[in-house]
């Protein structure tokens, strides 16, 4: 077995749980840094990443978790650790959620028919939520449920960020209305951080959600979610928990 498929199984053990005291919180970086950025400047396949874009500094590694069959990660080349990384707030930021939603196609590839944009969802979970210390964002399918309640209460959202009407899986967020068809300059990390008072000093404790909508009138669109974790009462921050496996059992 070649040395890249035996490191992928022992991620997939890893990413299965997200416990914070994961036996090696830098599993994904020493993936992206030691194996498929190395590969890619070589000229080769990036393997064992699915895609590695040096010019805009990411890397998209599938999640080889057995339950989550058609997610992805999206993983930067440069060393960040979490949602709290200051350089993410920095004007000359990489669209890193830009690049997380040009990732779906490798979820409608890995299910092989196109992919709906409102079954379409990427997250972050917060540091109290995450079992790594690499920024990465999920890229997967919106839960049902998840993705019902977005469309029922769409009037609900505005252009600024304010509480969403129902609890989703279970925890109450605050909802923000993105228009657009992508998300080049939209900067999800700083509106979060200049919208909700108090996240900015405390990013690391924020988990964040984007999902893709389609508007009234046909209009596309995105809804951010977000959420503060709050470890004392059983909130761990984890937005992934808005992704599910909606892509199969639509089928």
């Amino acid at each position: 077995m070649r040395r890249w498929a035996v490191t992928m199984l022992a991620l997939a053990g890893l990413l299965a749980c997200r416990s914070p005291l994961a036996s090696n919180p830098n599993a994904l970086w020493q993936i992206v840094h030691g194996q498929c950025v190395p590969h890619a400047q070589a000229g080769g396949d990036p393997a064992p990443c699915a895609r590695v874009d040096l010019t805009a500094g990411y890397a998209v590694l599938k999640d080889n978790s057995p339950e989550k069959p058609d997610a992805y990660l999206l993983i930067p080349t440069a060393r960040l650790t979490g949602i709290g990384s200051k350089a993410l707030l920095q004007p000359d930021a990489p669209d890193y959620w830009q690049d997380a939603w040009q990732a779906r196609d490798l979820v409608a590839a890995q299910l092989g028919r196109p992919l709906p944009r409102d079954w379409v969802g990427m997250a972050i979970n917060s540091r109290y939520g995450r079992t790594q210390d690499q920024l990465h964002i999920h890229v997967s399918c919106l839960r049902a449920d998840v993705r019902a309640a977005l469309a029922r209460h769409q009037a609900a959202i505005g252009a600024r960020w304010a509480a969403f009407p129902d609890p989703l899986a279970g925890e109450r967020y605050e909802a923000m209305r993105i228009d657009g068809a992508d998300l080049r300059a939209v900067a999800p990390f700083r509106l979060l951080a200049d919208g909700i008072p108090g996240a900015r000093e405390a990013m690391d404790g924020e988990t964040l959600a984007v999902a893709g909508i389609v508007f009234d009138g046909g209009r596309p669109g995105f809804v951010l979610l977000a959420d503060r974790a709050d470890p004392a009462r059983g909130n761990s921050g984890v937005a992934e928990e808005l992704l599910g496996q909606t892509c199969r059992l639509g089928r």
